[in-house]
């Protein structure tokens, strides 16, 4: 890092929906992107550099989320000629799989507008502007503030809860398979219109989560985190998606089990030993003709973190 770099943003991967939370439960995970800005440059200039995921792409400057999220936020605000700044990212949460890569950077560029402008914005300010941008906060508000969250949103306006972190003796086992999942095309995916029965169904489920999340009855979660909303036609867009759950949640120790945001990459909750869990989800890809990788992760987790470095 050079002597004289200015702020570094850490922000942690997320797992949105959990199951019967569409578009408003979330939480954040131990796994982590981090943005260091190296020096500031004229209003309007911008030199990112990036390694690990999204190196090449993100290189340039007009399609990095965090510049334009930093300007979006600054615009929002009337900051008036904002600074540039020279940047690097390290990024390793992969991109396009379901773990919230673009809200850490929509949280980066929000937390670094305010951090570099002085534009002393509130939480609820910072979470209705990163939620503008994002288009919903089940992502971005864990990633800023960490843990388990509920939001909701109504085009202009936000209200959030903050829940427990998972205990320490509780893992997130997250099986990530080599192919992408456009947030577009999942949510196109989706009917225009549900079946009154399925609705009910998912409000009962996603209270039932909350509920269990906020008391500690993590035994619920298997029900809690079961859905009819999404998951059955997200899962037909990624190979082995149709079968992947129904294998990992009669594991011993699996609480629950989801597609994690959009997918494709899966989650288990798991109260203890993960290995069993992350070697079905993986052999499941592979039976399907996918390579994967797996994380085990901790979801007593906070938020995004900024820090002054001069």
């Amino acid at each position: 890092m050079p002597e004289n770099a200015i702020l570094k943003v850490r922000a942690p991967a997320t797992s949105a929906n959990l199951g019967a939370g569409f578009d408003t439960l979330g939480m954040a995970l131990s796994l982590y992107n981090v943005m260091t800005v190296r020096r500031l440059l004229p209003p309007g200039e911008f030199i990112p550099e990036v390694t690990g995921e999204g190196a090449r792409e993100l290189a340039d400057p007009g399609k990095n989320l965090i510049i334009k999220s930093y300007l979006s936020a600054c615009e929002a605000w009337g900051v008036e000629n904002p600074h540039g700044f020279e940047m690097h990212s390290n990024n390793v949460i992969p991109l396009s799989r379901g773990l919230g890569s673009s809200a850490t950077a929509v949280v980066t560029g929000v937390l670094t507008a305010n951090a570099l402008n002085r534009a002393g914005a509130s939480e609820q300010e910072l979470l209705r502007t990163m939620t503008r941008l994002e288009g919903h906060p089940d992502n971005v508000a864990p990633c800023c503030l960490g843990g388990m969250t509920v939001g909701c949103w109504d085009g202009s306006d936000l209200r959030y809860v903050r829940l427990p972190s998972l205990p320490r003796d509780m893992y997130v086992v997250v099986a990530v398979p080599d192919v992408k999942v456009d947030t577009a095309d999942a949510r196109k995916s989706l009917p225009d219109v549900v079946n009154f029965d399925d609705a009910v169904f998912n409000l009962g489920r996603a209270a039932l989560t909350a509920a269990a999340w906020a008391t500690g009855q993590w035994d619920m979660l298997s029900w809690g985190m079961d859905d009819r909303l999404h998951q059955q036609y997200r899962s037909k867009l990624f190979p082995g998606g149709g079968v992947i759950m129904d294998r990992v949640r009669d594991i011993p120790g699996c609480l629950g089990v989801a597609i994690s945001g959009s997918g494709p990459s899966v989650i288990a909750l798991s109260r203890g030993k993960p290995r069993k869990l992350a070697e079905t989800m993986c052999r499941t890809f592979t039976e399907h003709g996918v390579d994967s990788l797996f994380f085990v992760l901790e979801g007593n987790v906070g938020g995004a973190r900024v820090e002054a470095l001069l």
